[in-house]
């Protein structure tokens, strides 16, 4: 009787087992056709410190700002920002003319930065976001059998890697673009127009020759 409870025991913990590492396994599969890997994005802050004065920037200060842009390769998609401690009207407008020549305009609440500002001085920071996708390519089921109908584990990384690689500004990927809430109709109609008001492009000589359909010659 004691021999018949211990095997009667020992195969119920041989049954738990399996039903709990039967539950891990599931947790792995991919039973849907939504991708696990997705985009990650990630954002790194580069600052420069520059000496002020009452009148704004000096020239030689915009000179290293201009020079710090194009090492940075300043352009679309990275965000400036002016930790200044006096809050220089002056110095906003000297740093926004030289981002301007990068086609950036200077955004506002500049994030937390390490390091003491010094008196007579602020600092410029640049934050960049890139995008990527860890963990893609991913063939470590090549060799697998999806009896339970699951997706691959490199499912969606071709066409995530490349959106995220291809994306202009990857802080989209997090929130879309937001429009600055100005309409303007003749702009978006300036091609219907253009293509409503040209001449026929059978004016000027280029006109169908026209024929007669009659038969001639006693034919």
């Amino acid at each position: 009787m004691t021999n018949t409870i211990k095997r009667a025991a020992a195969s119920a913990i041989a049954l738990s087992l399996g039903l709990g590492l039967a539950a891990c396994g599931d947790t792995q599969h991919n039973r849907s056709l939504y991708s696990v890997k997705q985009p990650v994005v990630s954002r790194a802050n580069y600052t420069l410190d520059l000496a002020s004065n009452a009148t704004g920037l000096p020239v030689p200060e915009q000179a290293r700002l201009a020079a710090w842009f194009e090492t940075l390769d300043l352009g679309y998609g990275d965000r400036v920002h002016i930790d200044d401690p006096m809050t220089s009207p002056a110095v906003r407008e000297d740093v926004s003319a030289v981002a301007s020549r990068y086609g950036i305009i200077i955004s506002e609440a500049a994030p937390v930065t390490e390091g003491y500002i010094d008196p007579g001085k602020i600092r410029v920071i640049v934050s960049r976001s890139t995008a990527y996708v860890p963990g893609c390519p991913d063939f470590s089921d090549q060799y697998a059998h999806t009896l339970g109908n699951e997706t691959s584990n490199n499912f969606g990384c071709a066409v995530n890697s490349n959106i995220a690689a291809m994306v202009a500004d990857p802080e989209h990927l997090l929130k879309g673009a937001e429009g600055t809430g100005e309409t303007v109709v003749m702009s978006s109609t300036r091609a219907i127009n253009a293509y409503r008001e040209a001449a026929p492009t059978g004016n000027g000589g280029t006109a169908v020759k026209q024929t007669s359909s009659q038969s001639t010659g006693g034919q």
